[in-house]
């Protein structure tokens, strides 16, 4: 904010009035260890920081993530497990497709059971059934399940669905509004009809 008022007085100084301030996003969400701010606080300091530099402009901030990451998570089943080089892998049937985060840029994403087996728990990384090294979900997971159990990725809310794709032709997920005890499907499950639609077909 500091930086972006030393400009706003610069250009006044040139002639130019801006009418608002966008300072866009960057509010973050804990998705392990990190301490962003609370959205009252973190206000409380940019107008402040406003206040104390007489500047009244209509300030516009996008919050989006700090909305609603933490309100979206995708819900997969453990297909199996499996041992190799002393690595644990719960391998689910969600994948790289429909969260690429972890994939693209190592981004961590906690991973609960919705309903802990009877069994000692390990630490697994979760992976998906894609062909590729990099089809991951998140690592080091200590985790109490059985093949067939269900698990909650968190925090997939920002960038999840926006991120999906059909990769290695795979339909993309269904999306649900869970309210209460409700719940509403806002986007239905692809089929590989929908996938293959808009394929060209070869003449007679």
């Amino acid at each position: 904010m500091e930086r972006v008022l030393e400009l706003v007085f610069s250009l006044q100084q040139e002639g130019l009035q801006l009418r608002h301030l966008d300072i866009g996003g960057g509010l973050g969400i804990r998705y392990g260890d990190e301490t962003p701010p609370e959205p009252d606080a973190y206000v409380k300091a940019l107008l402040n920081t406003l206040s104390a530099r007489r500047c009244n402009l209509p300030l516009f901030i996008e919050p989006g993530r700090a909305i609603v990451g933490n309100a979206g998570v995708l819900l997969t089943r453990v297909e199996y497990l499996k041992s190799a080089q002393s690595h644990q892998f719960a391998v689910v049937d969600a994948a790289m497709n429909d969260l690429l985060r972890p994939a693209l840029y190592g981004a961590h994403h906690r991973v609960i059971e919705v309903s802990p087996a009877d069994v000692e728990p390990t630490i697994y990384d979760v992976v998906g059934p894609i062909c590729e090294t990099a089809d991951f979900l998140s690592r080091s997971q200590r985790l109490s399940i059985s093949p067939g159990d269900l698990l909650v990725v968190q925090s997939v809310g920002a960038y999840g669905s926006a991120m999906s794709s059909n990769y290695n032709s795979r339909p993309r997920s269904a999306e649900v509004i869970v309210d209460g005890d409700k719940f509403h499907v806002v986007r239905r499950h692809e089929t590989f009809s929908q996938l293959y639609q808009n394929e060209s077909t070869l003449p007679d």
